[in-house]
């Protein structure tokens, strides 16, 4: 995807940490292509960047501005607009990954049209896709899950990325969504792809490669959330996984925005995706859970992994406090 970094990170009047997942993931994963970030007045929340104005990232260096915002419905506020245009005015590029386009308001279109500059929606495939087949592909493939949404399926995957480079094992991480695309600069934002063809696009992203090489899926929602559980069969099938990574975010008491549905069990999620992934490989299997443990202290992050170990006889880990090994060993 043609994205032109550094970024200047927008994160808007954010008061919601899991508002601003996109800012934060390009904080995390790609710091050096980041050189700060831009709040309006009563956000309250932070990537963690340095704090600037638009014309001081822009002199900083930034050659685009970034939507970093992932809000349900993926709608822009008409309250960026004036943001939006000064940092156009400076000479910045425009990155959204919301599913609201940028070329929906005049104003922003008016304003690149006459300055030249480039609107980028993330989020909107240009390609065509097929609708899938289930023809078995060469190479392997893990795709992380999720008992919930934003529990840490993106960061699972670029973790495994991560410990399995350093194994000396090949393997590519494959985005689904806008924050891994803006990381990686490719991949498929799967949830704005039409119903019929979600498992051909996956399909598309994922193709046949060598029998070494592994693929490693970024999942999307879960099977258990009733808004986006389409996307993540859709993921299931397309992906056709050998090796399936349980996400899970401890302390949650209920699906993200649905206050009235408890969130599954670890078995009821490890039953519901193996089923549905036996679909297309009926050899998928889970072969670990990662936990996100940044709700408890480093003593009890790792006491609450080992016990969850042992109920489910899987290895389990947080990627960001402990090493993925075990889960590596259970599928390498």
């Amino acid at each position: 995807m043609n994205i032109s970094p550094p970024y200047l990170l927008f994160i808007g009047d954010a008061t919601d940490p899991l508002s601003i997942k996109m800012a934060r993931s390009a904080a995390d994963w790609c710091p050096d292509q980041c050189v700060g970030e831009f709040a309006l007045p009563g956000c309250t929340v932070t990537t963690g960047l340095s704090k600037m104005g638009i014309q001081e990232g822009a002199n900083a260096g930034a050659k685009s501005f970034v939507l970093g915002f992932a809000n349900s419905g993926g709608t822009l506020d008409p309250a960026w607009i004036p943001a939006i245009l000064e940092a156009m005015d400076v000479g910045l590029d425009i990155i959204s990954g919301l599913h609201e386009k940028l070329t929906n308001f005049d104003p922003i279109v008016n304003k690149a049209n006459s300055l030249n500059r480039k609107l980028t929606d993330i989020r909107h495939p240009s390609d065509k896709f097929k609708t899938g087949t289930g023809r078995k592909r060469s190479g392997k493939r893990v795709l992380t899950v999720g008992t919930d949404c934003s529990v840490g399926k993106m960061y699972t995957s670029l973790s495994l990325q991560r410990a399995m480079e350093k194994r000396q094992q090949t393997c590519t991480f494959r985005a689904t969504g806008q924050c891994g695309i803006l990381i990686s600069g490719a991949g498929v934002a799967i949830d704005c792809v039409v119903s019929d063809f979600i498992s051909g696009a996956v399909e598309a992203l994922s193709p046949d490669n060598n029998d070494n090489h592994w693929d490693i899926i970024e999942g999307q929602g879960s099977l258990s959330h009733p808004a986006f559980a389409g996307v993540s069969l859709g993921l299931l099938h397309g992906a056709q996984p050998d090796a399936i990574v349980v996400c899970h975010a401890f302390g949650r008491q209920h699906m993200r925005g649905l206050k009235e549905y408890e969130l599954p069990t670890l078995e009821q999620t490890i039953s519901l995706n193996e089923a549905a992934a036996k679909l297309t490989n009926p050899n998928a299997e889970v072969v670990g859970i990662s936990i996100n443990t940044s709700a408890l202290p480093e003593d009890q992050a790792q006491e609450q992994c080992d016990a969850i170990s042992k109920q489910l006889g899987l290895p389990v880990a947080d990627p960001f406090r402990h090493k993925l090994d075990g889960i590596l060993d259970n599928f390498l």
